[in-house]
């Protein structure tokens, strides 16, 4: 089972993309052979790119691919990096955070209205709700980059280890 939801989002991203890919496909088909292709796959397509995008930016913190500078950091070792690496996880988890719950109010104020896509009639709180979805993947996932933070030794990083980020 901890096999299964340790691949949950890089299957749900994988498996978005071939759809994705396949609408948009069928979009241009539909478009220049026929003459007429029908306006939802356009639609649901760039929504599941929007959950391709929150999910995926979970997914990069998941792997600790997401862009960071470290010019300056990479510059210092033990207690001052430490700090650094510290101060700048608490500032990207309150800022992810912020998010979640700015996102949370926005599906919630969608769901009041009852707002529904123009093509697809599906209603626009789902589409939303990747928003607070990807915040929340990455705080759970920043949460574990600080305890990592505070087990690792930072005396002794090697010059290869200074450049990467963590």
């Amino acid at each position: 089972m901890k096999k299964i939801f340790h691949r949950f989002e890089e299957g749900f991203l994988i498996a978005t993309l071939v759809l994705m890919v396949a609408l948009i496909f069928g979009q241009v088909v539909g478009r220049y052979v026929f003459q007429s292709a029908p306006s939802w796959t356009e639609e649901f397509a760039r929504y599941i790119h929007i959950f391709q995008v929150w999910i995926g930016a979970g997914y990069a913190v998941k792997i600790r691919e997401h862009i960071r500078v470290t010019a300056f950091v990479g510059m210092f070792n033990g207690t001052p990096r430490k700090v650094m690496d510290i101060a700048a996880t608490i500032v990207w988890f309150l800022f992810v955070v912020l998010v979640a719950v700015l996102g949370t109010q926005l599906v919630m104020a969608s769901f009041q209205y009852g707002q529904v896509s123009p093509a697809a009639q599906i209603p626009i709180w789902i589409v939303y709700l990747a928003v607070p979805l990807g915040a929340v993947s990455m705080a759970v996932r920043l949460i574990q980059q600080f305890t990592d933070i505070l087990k690792r030794d930072y005396s002794n990083i090697k010059e290869e280890e200074k450049e990467a980020p963590l």
